[in-house]
């Protein structure tokens, strides 16, 4: 079975829109794992537009389950990462224009700076998941540098059509298996919903899916618990 992880920033991007505290990501994360997730995604990001500080410390205070925080290399992030401890960091490229994540992350360009971030994390017993297209370049280097888990883009294939989207799986399938030879985690996200969710099940060793924007619009109709049981149901 491909475990499911429930990304809860859009529940923060709700409050936010009006200030105050509801609806609160810490109740949303709890209902996540009551109905069966593994653990909590949030990514904190350096303009803070959805998730804060308090969030994540909160996440860490409330909640006895796998935390997964989300960051781009920055340093004010990376020591927050080292004061909450999180069970896992997955390191994913960032610009404060985008809507949301734009691609996957290029660790090949600068893989000394990213080993050092591996090392940093793994002195604390923090995992650590690089945020990457499903190139072998990229791929091989995750393994050099001493990740634990790679997280393959699923964008491209979440946005495709027809032949397109079966050429995208194809390279996601391709990427699961090099990683699986080179002794990687799998996981995947971007972009995945109810429609589109099983052909992923194909790539090779992928052990878990993150989902957040999907996923909590569906709970805006049938209630948290349902829209996580529904999405296990089909990972099944």
């Amino acid at each position: 079975m491909i475990h499911l992880a429930v990304n809860i920033d859009h529940v923060a991007t709700v409050r936010n829109a009006r200030g105050g505290s509801h609806p609160d990501p810490i109740e949303a994360a709890k209902q996540s794992i009551h109905a069966g997730a593994v653990g909590i995604v949030c990514h904190l990001r350096e303009d803070r537009r959805h998730i804060r500080d308090a969030d994540v410390y909160a996440l860490r205070r409330e909640l006895n389950t796998k935390l997964d925080l989300e960051m781009a290399a920055h340093e004010e992030i990376i020591r927050i990462a080292e004061d909450v401890k999180p069970e896992l960091v997955t390191i994913v490229p960032e610009k404060r224009e985008e809507l949301t994540t734009e691609g996957g992350l290029n660790i090949a360009a600068d893989p000394s700076r990213y080993a050092e971030l591996v090392q940093r994390m793994h002195a604390l017993g923090i995992e650590v998941s690089f945020f990457i297209e499903p190139d072998s370049r990229q791929i091989e280097t995750a393994q050099k540098i001493g990740a634990d888990i790679i997280e393959l883009h699923t964008g491209t294939y979440a946005d495709a059509k027809g032949a397109d989207a079966q050429i995208a799986l194809e390279s996601l399938i391709l990427g699961g298996s090099i990683a699986v030879d080179h002794g990687l985690k799998v996981t995947a996200g971007h972009g995945l919903d109810y429609h589109n969710i099983t052909p992923i099940k194909a790539i090779p060793g992928l052990v878990e899916v993150s989902i957040g924007h999907a996923l909590i619009s569906r709970a805006l109709f049938t209630g948290i618990p349902r829209a996580v049981k529904d999405m296990i149901d089909m990972l099944v």
